[in-house]
């Protein structure tokens, strides 16, 4: 969850529950210099030197179809890839957990690969899990709490069962924050008490943004394939935007939340986070079907896609009517600048764009938003505690657990929200059912701002630059946050990268109304391949501004 966005709304904070070939490079611009500790040059180019480096799903396909390379072969290289980037060298820490059957899984697909059996495009692809997802193997989920250290799943989530059809290699499990950034108003993204702190792969003092931080930084340092996240309000599209990738938050409903730590049954999903919007594209095919555990699935039938890269289209931006929105025109000079290339770039490829205000219309959602995300939390946490393999079985146990082990499990902050939450009453009560219907209004404030203006989708920047690690004061603001809208809507929301500001990766939004992934994937696309703004992260220490 992108907590930042509540506070600086004046309610509380916000939440989460992330091309054929090989996309380009830019060298980091000139106007700022990036500092090296002594020994750190060996350190970096062994970071840099990696054969599997921005390697696509497709690219790796041809590797395992002509017999260069194995899926053992290749989850055997990004293990060692997770050793030496993540465990040590600049030590991202994006990886909880590692699978210990992730090679016999992979031997068992390359059986099947020679056998003629091919299930698919993820056929043998090494994929990491964000570690609030259930996972019926010999892994934790955890949510990143040490109050649920011991909880191996009984059985797998809804999508990790339709991964593992689909025949991807479960690779592990990603760090988060803890609770999904439910926990404290004081919080810091990335950081959980059970993995610690993940650190940004592009200037390793600035934050990977939460909640679905471990996943982020994993997919842009090529520890990994493609990753999962999950969402409640921006913990896909923010970790994507700031380390440089592709995030899909999709529709809620599209996937399952079978098996996967809640927040809000409103606003929760799991999500595809990529290097590129083909193989997100690939996953999100992949996750989709109907959950008898998850009714809101049903409303997915007849409206959900098996393979979405049939809307991968370069032209998909030609005679398209886009709202942009206005309020980030102002701001951050290098940030408005990438906006305002981004729009001429779909404004070339023959969109219209409209200057429009959405997050002024929004303005009023927040309080109710927050009100109805902690009745749920407190729903939600005890209906998973209450059959999970956990020594905790409700909210009130996990407070009472972090109380008793405070040095360790509140280091830097504590759990005001798991507090307040607790002292909620239940899904009947009529605060709840009152924010409730306030925070939906989202759903025709969207809706009629696009049915007045005939638009196709509405664009902004997903949000800031990276901010710096703070474990005293917790996050702050940069100024520009756009996942709100279809966050309490309950809409899809693609980000792509849009460019850099001092090496710091910014990403482009693209919004619209339920079940048109189809659409604004295409639209992602087009953009994706006009700009190919990606850049490999360079694992750097520090940022020093040149004057």
């Amino acid at each position: 969850m992108n907590r930042r966005k509540f506070l600086k709304a004046g309610s509380l904070a916000g939440l989460g529950i992330s091309v054929a070939g090989v996309v380009s490079f830019k060298e980091p611009g000139a106007e700022a210099e990036l500092s090296r500790k002594p020994g750190q040059e060996n350190e970096h180019s062994a970071a840099m030197d990696f054969s599997l480096n921005e390697m696509t799903v497709d690219a790796l396909q041809k590797k395992m179809a002509s017999g260069e390379l194995s899926s053992r072969q290749i989850t055997d290289l990004y293990l060692k890839r997770i050793a030496a980037i993540d465990k040590n060298g600049p030590k991202l820490n994006a990886v909880i957990e590692l699978n210990p059957d992730a090679l016999l899984i992979a031997e068992s697909l390359d059986k099947e690969r020679k056998a003629g059996k091919l299930r698919g495009p993820l056929h043998g692809i090494p994929v990491l899990i964000k570690d609030n997802i259930n996972t019926g193997d010999k892994m934790m989920t955890t949510a990143g709490a040490t109050a649920l250290m011991g909880n191996i799943a009984f059985k797998d989530a809804f999508i990790i069962t339709q991964l593992r059809a689909a025949g991807a290699v479960i690779l592990g499990k990603t760090n988060l924050s803890e609770w999904a950034n439910f926990r404290s108003t004081r919080s810091v993204s990335g950081w959980s008490s059970r993995g610690g702190q993940t650190r940004s792969p592009y200037i390793l003092e600035r934050n990977t943004s939460g909640s679905s931080a471990g996943s982020g930084a994993a997919v842009a340092s090529n520890l990994c394939a493609l990753a999962i996240g999950s969402e409640t309000d921006g913990s896909i599209v923010s970790p994507s935007s700031v380390n440089g990738i592709v995030g899909i938050k999709p529709t809620v409903g599209l996937l399952s939340r079978g098996g996967i730590i809640p927040i809000s049954v409103t606003q929760d999903t799991a999500g595809p986070m990529a290097r590129t919007v083909k193989d997100a594209a690939i996953l999100l095919g992949a996750l989709t079907g109907v959950d008898d555990h998850d009714p809101t699935t049903a409303e997915s039938k007849g409206r959900s896609q098996n393979d979405y890269t049939l809307s991968l289209n370069t032209g998909a931006l030609k005679g398209k009517r886009i709202g942009i929105e206005a309020s980030f025109l102002k701001g951050h000079e290098g940030v408005v600048a990438l906006y305002k290339d981004a729009i001429e770039s779909i404004k070339k490829q023959g969109a219209t764009v409209i200057e429009l205000e959405l997050l002024k219309n929004l303005s009023g959602t927040g309080n109710a938003q927050f009100t109805v995300l902690k009745y749920e939390f407190k729903d939600g946490v005890n209906q998973y505690l209450s059959s999970a393999n956990a020594k905790v079985k409700t909210l009130a146990d996990v407070i009472a657990f972090n109380k008793q082990h405070e040095s360790s499990a509140m280091p830097w902050f504590k759990q005001e929200i798991l507090e307040s939450s607790q002292a909620l009453g239940g899904l009947n009560e009529k605060e709840y059912t009152d924010a409730l219907k306030k925070s939906l209004g989202s759903r025709k404030i969207i809706d009629d701002m696009m049915a007045q203006n005939s638009l196709d989708a509405f664009c902004g920047v997903t949000n800031g630059p990276a901010w710096c690690i703070d474990m005293v004061n917790g996050d702050y603001d940069t100024g520009f946050s756009f996942s709100s809208p279809a966050a309490t809507a309950g809409y899809p929301h693609i980000t792509v990268p849009m460019g850099a500001v001092h090496g710091l990766p910014i990403g482009f939004s693209f919004i619209a109304g339920a079940y048109k992934e189809a659409e604004i994937i295409g639209m992602a696309y087009a953009f994706e391949q006009a700009t190919l703004k990606r850049t490999a992260p360079q694992f750097l220490r520090s940022l020093v501004l040149l004057h």
